[in-house]
């Protein structure tokens, strides 16, 4: 049967089969969303791969999903990627970044390339289960510390995030049982801080229940999701807007839950109120939670030191600029030291400044401020609930600031 010469026109225009250069492009690209990199990095990064190996590309990214383009307008072959994001892996995202810089100089071939993505993603994970629910109940000790708490809240916290460390081990195997792991850990650090104040004695409830759930907070999220509405990625911040939110819901459900067992406890024992801890464990407490956060976060600890350096440098801008300017201006000097901080390494050392700059945001995250929200509006406060959420939401929009500042004024190397 002969082709109808239509037909016969419109096959000659037909795209070439997808290249090693595609292959590697798409293998990066989901690599690269599953180890937490926000929509304007990674799209900014896909779309450099794709100009210097020579392949016309257009890359949109959603918090669970990633599209892919490649070919002139009139006849583009798109790729779905269905992707479940995964913990954020500072090792993982420095690797594939190093081997895209390889890729784009020639040193490895696309096909090669291909194949090295593979073995970074099937590579064990440095750190074992042991060290990571041991960072868990140190974060959540420092946490207490530089919340303000003494040392019981010091205790309880440590308490809680180990158990809750151990919590999120056994359950993130299971997807079905690892949706509820904020409830349920808000349920398990709220309840057990009331325990312990009727125990041990008057502690700050508030601030041993907070720090127990130091790592769950979505203090990052929140920011890395105005950073993307800043940047113009829309629906990505949105969507990871309202992931937030959700988490905050789920937070303040638990810990409501979690109180309701202080009326069934005696009232705590009348005990002198604990003695003041010395200044200089704010600073050990800083030092360790930087650690914490680098293991946690998977960093490699050649850059440990550097990530407590960075940590603590924005954090101690942000306390004074908080004493002086008001605390949005504080989170914005803060995040405006970090972020020139996190450029200037990234060029000296030549690695991407997310290994450096996204720690040090856990330092400086507004989730404390909107669980406290949070918390107002479940007792009825519904006045200093919602004047709390409009400080969490300007602390933020100062962290996104900040940072695009550093950006402006000292302009990174890389992408990432």
């Amino acid at each position: 049967m002969a082709v109808p010469p239509e037909i016969a026109a419109s096959l000659q225009h037909l795209p070439p089969p997808p290249g090693p250069a595609v292959a590697f492009a798409l293998r990066l690209g989901e690599a690269l969303h599953r180890y937490g990199t926000p929509a304007h990095r990674l799209e900014g990064l896909m779309q450099r791969v794709s100009e210097r190996l020579g392949i016309e590309g257009r890359f949109f990214s959603t918090p669970t999903s990633l599209f892919a383009s490649f070919g002139p307008p009139e006849s583009l072959r798109t790729s779905l990627i269905r992707v479940e994001p995964g913990d954020m892996d500072l090792e993982r995202l420095t690797l594939l970044d190093i081997l895209a810089d390889d890729v784009i100089h020639a040193r490895l071939t696309p096909e090669e390339g291909a194949l090295r993505v593979e073995a970074i993603l099937a590579s064990p994970p440095r750190f074992g289960p042991a060290l990571q629910v041991l960072c868990w109940a140190l974060a959540g000790g420092a946490g207490a510390r530089l919340f303000g708490g003494g040392l019981r809240e010091m205790v309880v916290a440590t308490v809680s995030s180990l158990l809750i460390g151990m919590l999120s081990e056994l359950t993130q195997r299971q997807p079905t049982t690892a949706r509820v792991l904020e409830p349920v850990a808000a349920i398990l650090s709220s309840a057990l801080a009331v325990l312990a104040a009727s125990v041990l004695g008057p502690l700050q409830v508030q601030v041993a229940t907070l720090a127990g759930l130091i790592v769950l907070l979505p203090g990052l999220t929140l920011t890395v999701a105005l950073n993307e509405l800043a940047t113009r990625n829309l629906i990505s911040g949105t969507s990871r807007l309202t992931g937030a939110a959700v988490v905050f819901l789920q937070l303040g459900f638990g810990v409501a839950l979690g109180s309701r067992l202080s009326v069934l406890l005696p009232p705590p024992a009348i005990l002198p109120p604990a003695e003041p801890l010395p200044s200089w464990t704010q600073g050990a407490a800083l030092a360790i939670a930087g650690l914490a956060i680098g293991v946690l976060f998977r960093a490699r600890p050649r850059d440990w030191g550097w990530i407590a350096a960075a940590g603590t440098f924005a954090f101690t801008g942000a306390r004074y600029g908080s004493e002086v300017l008001g605390p949005q201006m504080g989170a914005f000097v803060g995040a405006l030291l970090l972020g020139i901080g996190g450029n200037v390494l990234a060029r000296l050392r030549n690695k991407p400044s997310v290994t450096i700059v996204v720690p040090g945001l856990m330092l400086l995250v507004p989730g404390s401020v909107g669980f406290r929200s949070l918390s107002s509006l479940l007792e009825r406060d519904v006045v200093a609930g919602v004047d709390t959420a409009f400080n969490m939401l300007m602390v933020a929009v100062a962290l996104v600031a900040g940072l695009l500042s550093a950006n402006a004024l000292v302009p990174p190397r890389k992408v990432l």
